[in-house]
C-alpha cells in the first residue's frame, strides 16, 4: 500500500453506533469522506437519517439503521441486516454509550447501574463479538472502541460511567489478543472532554471545567472532529501492524 493510499478505506463496509450526533456524527462522515460506505446507527431512525443525508450531500455513501446497544434483540438484528445487505463488515466503531447519573458514587442508584453496564458493557462486547465474527468470514477488519480517559482517571461524580470505561479498555485487549489470527484488530480510542451534548454536564460547567482545565496542558476541551482522525488511522491500513491500544486524544490529559 502506498503511502497516498494509507487512509483509503474504498469498498469497505463501516457501522458507527451513537452516530447520529458529537463524536459519532464526525467519526461517521469522516470515514464516508475516505471512501467508505458508512452505517450510521443510533436509537431514532430519524436522527440517523439525517446524518445520512449530509453524508450523501457531500457525496459520500451511507445508509441508516437504528439500533439500541443496550438491547441484545437489536444487536443481534442490525448485525444480521448487515450481513444479508453487505455480506461483510470491514469496521466497527463501537461509539454509543450512556451516562445517565451524575453525582457521589455511594449514592448510584441501581437502575442507573445497570443502565450505564448494559449500554457501554454489554453492548460494547456483543457488537464486538458479532462484528468479529462477520469480519473474520472475510479476512479481518478493525473494531475502535470509543472509551475515555476516564477508564484511566475517573471522573469526578462519573464513579459507575468510569469503570464501564476501564473495562471497555480490557475489552478491547481481550478481543486484540484472541481476534488477531482472524485478521481483526481492535483498538481503543480515550477521548478527553470533548464539547458534546453527552459531556455537556462537564464542558457546559464553568465549576468543573475551571478544576479540570489545570490538568489539561492544551488548556481546552476538544471538538468532536479532533477525535476523527484518530479513528480513521485506527480503521484503515495506516495501523496495519496497531492492536490491543489505547490511543489518548486529550489534549495532554493523561501526562497533566
Amino acid at each position: 500500500m502506498s503511502n497516498a493510499n494509507l487512509f483509503d478505506l474504498s469498498g469497505k463496509v463501516a457501522l458507527v453506533t451513537g452516530a447520529s450526533r458529537g463524536i459519532g456524527e464526525s467519526i461517521a462522515t469522516t470515514l464516508a469522506a475516505y471512501g467508505a460506505h458508512v452505517i450510521v446507527s443510533s436509537r431514532k431512525q430519524d436522527a440517523c437519517e439525517t446524518v445520512v443525508a449530509k453524508i450523501r450531500e457531500a457525496g459520500g455513501s451511507a445508509e441508516a439503521i437504528a439500533c439500541h446497544i443496550g438491547e441484545m434483540a437489536q444487536i443481534e438484528a442490525i448485525f444480521a441486516a448487515i450481513e444479508q445487505k453487505h455480506g461483510r463488515l470491514d469496521v466497527l466503531v463501537n461509539n454509543a454509550a450512556t451516562n445517565p447519573y451524575f453525582g457521589a458514587i455511594v449514592d448510584t442508584d441501581l437502575s442507573s447501574f445497570q443502565k450505564t453496564l448494559d449500554v457501554n458493557i454489554r453492548g460494547y462486547f456483543y457488537s464486538s463479538v458479532h462484528g468479529a465474527k462477520l469480519m473474520a468470514k472475510n479476512g479481518g477488519g478493525s473494531i475502535v472502541n470509543v472509551a475515555s480517559v476516564n477508564g484511566v482517571i475517573p471522573g469526578d461524580m462519573q464513579g459507575i460511567y468510569s469503570i464501564t470505561k476501564a473495562a471497555v479498555i480490557s475489552m478491547t485487549q481481550a478481543f486484540a489478543k484472541e481476534c488477531a489470527k482472524s485478521g481483526v484488530r481492535v483498538n481503543a480510542l480515550l477521548p478527553g472532554a470533548t464539547d458534546t451534548k453527552f459531556a455537556a454536564a462537564l464542558v457546559q460547567n464553568p465549576e468543573v471545567l475551571n478544576r479540570m482545565m489545570p490538568h489539561v496542558p492544551m488548556r481546552r476541551v476538544a471538538h468532536p472532529d479532533e477525535m476523527a482522525g484518530a479513528v480513521l488511522y485506527l480503521a484503515s491500513g495506516a495501523s496495519s501492524y496497531t492492536t490491543g491500544t489505547a490511543l489518548n486524544v486529550d489534549g495532554g490529559y493523561l501526562i497533566g
